[in-house]
């Protein structure tokens, strides 16, 4: 492939560039000696990665292999790779922040779910190396074993939770079998709940998988009992699952920051929706995120409103620089029209290969973008490509995702209603679903050109992802081609106002307390209701709160909103203690209920003095009764007694 190192050395200009034609052959010992020399060091492969690191004995210093061959050189255009090189080269150059690991723990206790004799085969493969347990639902006629080498039970799993080293089963129809059976598998009489626990679940059942997004759930293997090889596979997968195996904490969570509940009513469950593995549940006032269960699909991150779940791999920031670095070296080595593609390392990097080895590999100003889970990225990464100067985002997709990636359509259709509303032309944000890379080939090349910001943003940030999304909208909308004030946004959206009814609105303030953000708020002078736009989250608390149900939520985007004040939504004159002048109430609503309670409620008849202390706060209230020795039940109405057993026997008696 052709290096055109000018336009590296423009792109990544603080940097000593080093151009070699055999590397890991003929001039090895000159990457040897490189890498003697203290600092970061970057190498534009990765296919002899492995022979590199074994000539680095005693090196400390970060070393990063990138790959620009299949990404960029193999290519048509692989003649005007140059900028997109030097974007790829900078990009590694940003450091990736450590993240943290959970241990998984197995002893190797599997129990096999099958149907008939392929979950017995299983076993018997299994046996030697693993504590195995095949239960068989809704048998056929089977031969019972020569030799007992392992349990054979029957049974029907009926709820099943849990992950790999810690998986507990409710069980029906469950029975053991008769030593005695001759030649058929019989059963003693059948107990239904009872629970078993284990380290593995292997599946041969052919039924409906025990758990969402079942491909996701660390220690459950599940295959086609009618296929063989497929049974083998999950078989010599299960075997090496014994022992401890460090997962990463996909998820960091913050309670504190979470707005799902507030008195035991439901505000935000956007998590809760997204969550393919289950690892989300409802904990009190907010969630819970079982580390052991997540996959890591990100999608809570992506869509939590506050950042109190951001993901580790990497933090929102930290994935932020490697975006800027990439896309401003792009554009300082002559680099135009760029088009972030986002896509994983398992399903996208072999569509990319596939595509440079027998296809006619990626366009020059087509940046691919590996990250853990395309799910991961949320409304920033999108709103901040475009401000360092991307002309459009595809995210890369399998054809048939392994879990619901609902939550990544809701990001893509908010950031073309922003794009769009600020004058860019055209779809700038799609999906391209494919297991096929000539498909991926020709969705790419067709990309027809189109504009950027005139200049791309520099700004650098750290912080969480509402600090990141804040700076990159406030910086797109100064560099907009057509900016506007104000952008509504699809339902859902981590950003808007509300609208009140101000006329049904009566300042009980009760969502003033229920606010977790302080978008709404009071003062302890007047009756009155403010909004602060900026710090709403759309959680929708105030919403279910509001015990007149006068409040919506009304989502989009306001420009403005960073630097507004307050704005108030409704303010009435306050309700001056007849007694004291002391302010206690709305006005308006303590007359109200005067005027209902005078002359229709029996305490308060008209011209009697108790219904002064209706006008009164609530410690005259208490001193007037004690002075004026208001006996509360005078003038009560006389209800008769309430019927005993002694008068129904009285009524008895009379009678005979």
């Amino acid at each position: 492939m052709r290096l055109d190192t000018a336009a590296i050395k423009r792109g990544c200009r603080n940097s000593e560039i080093a151009e070699f034609r055999h590397l890991c052959r003929a001039e090895l010992d000159r990457f040897r000696d490189a890498a003697k020399v203290a600092g970061p060091m970057i190498v534009g492969c990765t296919q002899e990665a492995p022979l590199f690191a074994d000539t680095m004995e005693g090196r400390s210093e970060r070393t990063e292999f990138v790959n620009i061959r299949e990404t960029a050189g193999w290519s048509l255009q692989g003649r005007q790779a140059g900028p997109k090189m030097a974007g790829l080269l900078a990009a590694a150059s940003e450091p990736v922040p450590a993240y943290p690991f959970v241990t998984l723990s197995s002893e190797g206790v599997i129990l096999i779910y099958g149907r008939d004799d392929v979950a017995v085969e299983a076993g018997r493969l299994l046996a030697d190396h693993l504590d195995v347990t095949v239960m068989i639902t809704r048998p056929a006629r089977m031969a019972p074993p020569g030799t007992t080498s392992f349990p054979i039970v029957r049974g029907t799993i009926r709820n099943a939770k849990g992950h790999l080293g810690a998986f507990e089963l409710v069980v029906d129809d469950y029975a053991a079998p008769r030593p005695s059976s001759r030649d058929a598998l019989l059963f003693d009489a059948p107990r239904n709940g009872l629970t078993s626990r284990c380290d593995l679940i292997l599946d041969l059942s052919g039924a409906t998988p025990l758990f969402p997004a079942h491909e996701l759930r660390d220690g459950y293997l599940r295959a086609d009992p009618g296929d063989p090889s497929a049974m083998l596979r999950a078989v010599l997968r299960a075997r090496d699952l014994v022992g401890n195996f460090d997962k990463p904490q996909y998820v960091n969570f913050t309670a504190e920051l979470c707005v799902h509940s507030r008195s035991k009513l439901t505000g935000c469950h956007r998590c809760l929706d997204l969550c393919p593995t289950g690892a989300i549940t409802p904990d009190g006032d907010h969630v819970r995120i079982n580390a052991e269960v997540c996959a890591g699909c990100g999608q809570c991150a992506a869509a939590c409103p506050t950042g109190a779940a951001t993901y580790a791999l990497p933090p929102a920031d930290s994935l932020l620089h490697r975006l800027r670095a990439m896309l401003l070296s792009y554009h300082a080595a002559g680099g135009t029209d760029a088009v972030v593609l986002f896509h994983d390392s398992q399903h996208g990097t072999a569509l990319i290969d596939a595509l440079a080895r027998h296809g006619d590999g990626l366009p020059a100003n087509v940046l691919p973008f590996a990250v853990n889970e395309v799910t991961q990225l949320g409304l920033e990464a999108v709103i901040a490509s475009f401000a360092y100067g991307a002309a459009g985002i595809r995210f890369l997709l399998r054809a048939k995702p392994r879990h619901d990636v609902a939550g990544l359509f809701k990001t893509i259709a908010m950031a073309d209603a922003i794009v769009s509303g600020l004058g860019f032309e055209g779809h700038r944000v799609k999906a391209i679903e494919t297991d096929d890379p000539d498909a991926l080939g020709k969705t790419l090349w067709s990309i027809e050109p189109a504009s950027t910001v005139a200049l791309p943003a520099t700004f650098r940030s750290v912080g969480k992802r509402r600090e990141l999304l804040r700076l990159a909208l406030h910086e797109l909308h100064r560099l907009a081609p057509s900016p506007v004030d104000v952008i509504a946004l699809p339902e859902g959206a981590p950003l808007g106002a509300i609208s009140v009814n101000v006329d049904g609105c009566t300042l009980c303030l009760s969502c003033v307390s229920a606010c977790p953000t302080g978008a709404l708020r009071d003062d302890p002078e007047r009756p009155v209701l403010k909004f602060v736009e900026d710090a709403c989250v759309q959680c929708g608390l105030c919403q279910t709160t509001c015990p007149e149900k006068v409040i919506t939520l009304k989502p989009q985007v306001d420009f403005r909103a960073a630097r507004a004040p307050a704005v108030i939504i409704k303010e009435e004159e306050p309700a001056l203690c007849i007694r004291c002048n002391k302010p206690f109430g709305v006005k308006s609503t303590i007359e109200k209920i005067a005027a209902k309670l005078e002359g229709r409620h029996w305490m308060y008849a008209a011209g009697d003095r108790r219904l002064e202390t209706v006008r009164m706060c609530a410690d005259c209230r208490v001193i007037t009764m004690s002075e004026q020795q208001f006996d509360p039940f005078a003038g009560a109405p006389q209800r008769p007694a309430p019927r005993t057993t002694d008068d129904y026997l009285r009524e008895r008696e009379t009678k005979t």
